[in-house]
């Protein structure tokens, strides 16, 4: 009886082993997707960035196509390169903000991503919190 004890005592021990790998295996790869989300996320919060500074001075430009035109009204010289120069610098802003809405788009998606993932963090330490406790 005392070895049959023994042998399941090295048989639990295995396995206890054996699902203490596969959660390390676990640990790590989800270690590996936070990296590369987090990885993701800095490059999309960077581009936004970039794209906002982009916005803003395509703004200014915008402005100042505007206030050239309406100057050039006035004088009646010249309006049609005005217009044309405000007409390019609209259609320029206009493609960087549909371009910041989809790198903002991309980087609430990637902070989604994350919480997930340390709400799976989170979950592992319960899991191995439980089982030790049941020990």
């Amino acid at each position: 009886r005392m070895r049959k004890l023994e042998k399941k005592l090295e048989e639990n021990k295995i396995k206890e082993e054996k699902e203490a790998q596969d959660l390390e295996a676990m640990v790590q790869h989800v270690e590996q997707n936070l990296q590369l989300m987090t990885k993701r996320a800095v490059k999309a919060e960077n581009s936004a960035a970039k794209l906002r500074q982009e916005n803003a001075l395509l703004q200014v430009q915008l402005r100042n196509c505007r206030s050239e035109a309406a100057a050039l009204r006035a004088g009646q010289a010249g309006l049609e390169v005005a217009k044309q120069n405000a007409e390019v610098a609209l259609q320029h802003l206009l493609k960087v903000t549909a371009s910041s809405r989809s790198s903002l788009r991309q980087l609430l998606s990637g902070a989604e991503s994350l919480q997930l993932v340390a709400d799976l963090l989170r979950s592992i330490d319960r899991i191995a919190e439980v089982s030790e406790d049941g020990q």
